[in-house]
């Protein structure tokens, strides 16, 4: 396998396509939005840059993982010699179903299609084509390029073969592979979803403020980082769409999207990507600040 096109050139997308084209892949990133393709490749170049200043790359390898990568608007070129198509566009259950038709009219028969949702089946996802034994998720963990885990999980139908070839292929980029079934929310979200759900309503019902949840989870459990900041650094709208997943696949009100959560999503604080969630982030600035929506 040689040829890897990846379908959404956004944060997880440009980290994929960063991957395989630092491994010696030929890889096609796909996005309809062609601003958006320029800055993937202006992030990739940076984080390429932050691998030089640590000694983990040379200014040739640079070089040659980007010459490895190309950019399509059009997704049959994008997508029509490719022997591994892995879409990573935005967390909607119709957007994913709607790439999945097109790719399977476009890419060629004996291509495998991966998903890397977060939390919508595999299973749905490979209904939408008529080669459900070829249709796959994997999932990333972000950021990808400094990331070791990739979930697999088997749909359905997904081809045991297909399931080990991946799982090779895991390994051939550096990653360590964990193989699940299709379940809402696999094991990463299934687990990490409801703990973000529980530190949003231990904020929301007044228990602690940002700040002391987040210390309290940084040094009592020794996690990097705090619930609220990591909901923050997800995007407050993916956390919302994966809790919905949860809540509808398993029918259980636990997995019920915090009303905080809900309304920070309405009104456009998504974290990070927004410049405010539970924090305010400031271009250039690391200084963790509290949203002045919770400061007491």
């Amino acid at each position: 396998m040689k040829h890897i096109s990846v379908v959404g050139a956004g944060t997880m997308g440009n980290g994929i396509a960063h991957v395989f084209a630092q491994k010696g892949f030929s890889v096609s990133l796909v996005d309809t939005n062609a601003l958006q393709l320029d800055t993937a490749l202006k992030t990739i170049a940076a984080n390429l840059d932050r691998q030089i200043a640590k000694g983990l790359l040379t200014e040739e390898e640079k070089k040659s993982t980007l010459a490895a990568i190309t950019t399509h608007t059009d997704m049959a070129a994008g997508v029509g010699t490719a022997e591994l198509v892995i879409e990573a566009a935005t967390e909607n259950t119709d957007l994913k179903l709607k790439i999945f038709r097109q790719l399977d009219e476009l890419a060629p028969a004996g291509c495998i299609l991966a998903s890397n949702t977060s939390s919508i089946s595999i299973t749905k996802i490979a209904a939408a084509t008529r080669r459900p034994q070829s249709v796959i998720g994997l999932h990333f963990m972000n950021p990808v390029p400094v990331m070791k885990l990739v979930e697999i999980i088997n749909g359905y139908a997904t081809d045991a073969a297909i399931t080990r070839q991946l799982t090779a292929l895991c390994g051939q980029i550096g990653k360590i592979p964990c193989v699940v079934n299709d379940y809402p929310g696999f094991v990463a979200n299934r687990i990490l979803m409801p703990m973000i759900n529980e530190a949003i309503f231990t904020l929301f019902e007044g228990v602690a403020g940002v700040q002391e949840i987040d210390t309290v989870m940084k040094l009592g459990m020794a996690h990097p980082m705090g619930p609220l900041q990591l909901a923050d650094f997800i995007g407050l709208d993916t956390c919302h769409s994966i809790l919905k997943v949860l809540h509808d696949g398993f029918g259980n009100p636990k997995y019920a999207p915090c009303p905080l959560l809900t309304n920070m999503v309405t009104a456009g604080y998504l974290g990070v990507k927004s410049g405010e969630g539970f924090y305010k982030y400031t271009p250039g600035s690391k200084d963790l600040v509290v949203s002045s929506r919770f400061n007491s």
